[in-house]
């Protein structure tokens, strides 16, 4: 693979997911919590198969005892992952809790019997499980996580076991065999390779919900990622306070464009005028295509400010040109658009478009080319 796509994964792995990833793995934290839930009741079953088929008591006692500790907290686990979505520490805590859970198990092994500690391949594959259940969360920062605290763990674990151990005879098990360093060693690069695969797996559901949610044409956020980022952005200034503007943005006569030269003159002239937007871009602004001609801007500003900040814009975009094809005459391209304000004028995001869009329909009716953020 080359170099370069191999740093372009790596950087994607690394940065912190979109608004529709964190609400996918939101959900798929929740998934992941009843999945604990439910695998935590069968391992109650394993020491009682162990005891039926001829296990020793202790070590019974101390898998019921485990079995019941990783009830309790996946108990905990799941009642927190139904608010995941207020808790962006949420995925970091519980895999850690799930790979150190696993590491913990085997110290409790360890001091029964130095070999069930590096050789129970059941409670090993806990490792295995808690890596594999991050593809769930769509994070690769926690992939990531999950994989070098397993890898980190269980050498610490390695190394600590042949420390202690004073003779090879220590290390050999009728019921678990011997413990070598090289066995030891391809469980840590096993352990790797399910990271990797595992991470693959994530970025590339990763890219999958990136173009659901992104506008193939101008590569702007599309009204997918509108839906699930607005909800969020309300809930902040419900807890924070401050102001929160939509704008309705429609370009002026952009059909007289495709009629008269045609769809990919229309195309140019759609990213003609999104990059007059971008340029004019602040931070605490947000630019959607909903589709077609119409745009959404989202500016953390009151009614009033907000109207300035769009007119401002509007006169921006006016002011640059439009070169149909080489040589002809530049067309100057304009927008009609309708502004709300959040919370006093809506509530929820459909209402604040149904009304945006009112407004919107007033400047196209007033003569377009203008912005209109009041009721006539």
């Amino acid at each position: 693979m080359h170099v370069g796509k191999l740093r372009e994964i790596a950087t994607a792995l690394m940065a912190r997911p979109d608004e529709i990833l964190l609400e996918v793995g939101a959900g798929g934290e929740l998934l992941v919590a009843r999945l604990r839930a439910v695998i935590a009741v069968a391992l109650l079953m394993l020491p009682l198969i162990n005891a039926a088929g001829g296990g020793g008591v202790r070590e019974t006692m101390i898998g019921l005892g485990g079995a019941v500790f990783i009830n309790v907290f996946a108990q905990v686990w799941l009642a927190l992952a139904r608010r995941s979505r207020q808790l962006p520490w949420l995925p970091f805590v519980t895999t850690a809790y799930d790979v150190s859970v696993t590491t913990l198990i085997l110290v409790v092994l360890a001091f029964h019997h130095l070999p069930a500690a590096l050789n129970s391949l059941i409670v090993w594959c806990g490792y295995v499980l808690a890596i594999l259940l991050t593809a769930l969360r769509s994070d690769g920062r926690v992939t990531l996580f999950a994989g070098a605290l397993a890898v980190a763990q269980y050498a610490m674990l390695v190394l600590a076991v042949f420390a202690v151990a004073s003779s090879p005879e220590q290390l050999l098990s009728t019921d678990y065999g011997a413990v070598t360093l090289s066995s030891q060693g391809q469980r840590l690069v096993l352990l790797m390779i399910v990271t990797l695969i595992t991470a693959m797996v994530v970025y590339r559901m990763q890219r999958l919900v990136e173009m659901s949610g992104t506008d193939g044409l101008t590569r702007l956020p599309n009204r997918i990622w509108l839906q699930h980022r607005v909800p969020r952005l309300f809930d902040h200034i419900r807890e924070n306070g401050g102001s929160l503007t939509l704008a309705l943005i429609d370009l002026d006569h952009f059909k007289r464009i495709n009629d008269n030269n045609g769809h990919h003159a229309g195309d140019r002239a759609l990213r003609h005028v999104v990059s007059a937007l971008r340029d004019q871009a602040e931070p605490g602004e947000w630019l959607v295509r909903l589709g077609g001609e119409e745009f959404v801007m989202l500016l953390r500003k009151p009614l009033g400010t907000a109207w300035e900040r769009v007119d401002a814009i509007r006169q921006a975009v006016s002011e640059k040109p439009f070169e149909v094809e080489r040589g002809a005459e530049p067309m100057q391209l304009t927008f009609s658009a309708g502004l709300v304000g959040y919370p006093h004028e809506g509530l929820d995001l459909s209402n604040l478009l149904r009304r945006a869009d009112h407004r919107l329909r007033l400047a196209k009716r007033q003569g377009r080319n203008r912005v209109i953020a009041r009721d006539s």
